[in-house]
């Protein structure tokens, strides 16, 4: 029997994109599949237009909001599946994703390989994403993986992994205490607990870019750059509790100065605690380099005004993008309609 998919997607807010990325899970040409929504207490419609997928398929429950590492948890103790697709409310997967990359095990294959994928940014249309490969597209041990997602400040999103139960249960629960950067770290626990990474070109997914407010997104909040000090801590732990060696405290210390701008010079604290870190590893913390469109504000107005800057103005430039994305997305899908209507579709 082939295995069973489950598609478990936490959904808080969500009533503008749940639509989209609900039709992408349904769409998947793997057929054995459960789908589980997990409204986490919204405050807008999500869960009413969720639920009109139930004739679907589409499982949705209802909790009070706990942040999206406890509505991932519930999720996976609500599920049955031999493997786990997590999926973000707003992203979506290509229709052959999970099919794609279920094809590539083989026989031989244990249950702690764990499946990745390409993917790409999108605002609203997804025929304009590109995708652009970086060294993580390719099989990689645990500790490869780590050292060049560190070392070269590369990312893989939540959706990308296609993991085993066996493989999730070994690496165990999302950490709730992280209200950023939550993905980094449980996927950096999943693959210590891997056989390594199997990537899967033909297989994509979609990663939409959203404004301000997303979970991603630090700011100015202390509460998500306490959470994010926290998973720097354990990444690195993790890391070096594979080979704690010359080339892995590198990686450390440049992903530390990478990550250095998010704490600086607001929160002293975590700086301190950031450099002692530093020393451990061997090396030193500089001051976290502003890009030199906003370099030469420092001398005249001072770091922080630079840096405001730098953090703003590519959020309203990336405003209007996708404004000018959605309307261009509105008029499509308009025009789609009515050529269906005219043809009786």
């Amino acid at each position: 029997m082939k295995p069973l998919v489950s598609i478990l997607i936490p959904a808080y807010n969500a009533e503008t994109w749940i639509g989209y990325t609900l039709e992408a899970a349904i769409a998947q040409s793997w057929p054995h599949k459960e789908i589980i929504v997990v409204d986490d207490g919204s405050r807008d419609r999500t869960a009413e237009l969720a639920q009109r997928f139930a004739s679907k398929g589409v499982v949705v429950v209802s909790k009070e909001n706990g942040g999206a590492a406890a509505a991932r948890n519930h999720a996976f103790r609500l599920s049955q599946g031999d493997y786990i697709q997590w999926l973000d409310a707003d992203d979506l997967l290509a229709p052959d994703k999970i099919e794609r990359q279920l094809a590539s095990l083989r026989q031989s294959d244990s249950k702690r390989i764990l499946l990745s994928s390409a993917w790409a940014y999108f605002h609203f249309r997804v025929t304009r994403a590109r995708f652009v490969p970086t060294s993580l597209w390719q099989d990689l041990s645990p500790v490869e993986w780590l050292l060049k997602k560190m070392g070269e400040d590369l990312y893989m999103q939540t959706a990308n992994w296609l993991t085993s139960r066996e493989l999730a249960e070994a690496a165990g629960p999302w950490d709730t205490r992280l209200l950023s950067d939550d993905d980094v770290e449980y996927f950096s626990r999943v693959l210590l607990a891997s056989e390594g990474t199997r990537f899967v070109p033909e297989a994509r997914m979609f990663y939409r870019i959203t404004p301000w407010n997303r979970l991603s997104y630090i700011g100015t909040s202390n509460e998500k750059k306490d959470a994010l000090r926290l998973s720097m801590k354990l990444q690195i732990q993790y890391a070096r509790s594979l080979e704690d060696s010359q080339r892995v405290r590198k990686a450390c210390l440049v992903y530390i100065q990478g990550q250095l701008a998010n704490f600086y010079p607001e929160r002293p604290d975590i700086l301190a605690e950031l450099r002692s870190l530093a020393v451990q590893l061997g090396g030193h913390l500089e001051e976290p380099r502003l890009r030199w469109k906003y370099a030469w504000m420092k001398p005249i107005l001072g770091y922080r005004t630079a840096k405001s800057a730098q953090m703003v103005l590519p959020q309203l430039k990336a405003s209007l993008v996708r404004r000018w994305d959605k309307a261009v997305f509105e008029l499509e899908s308009l025009h789609i309609l009515r050529l269906s209507k005219s043809l009786g579709l």
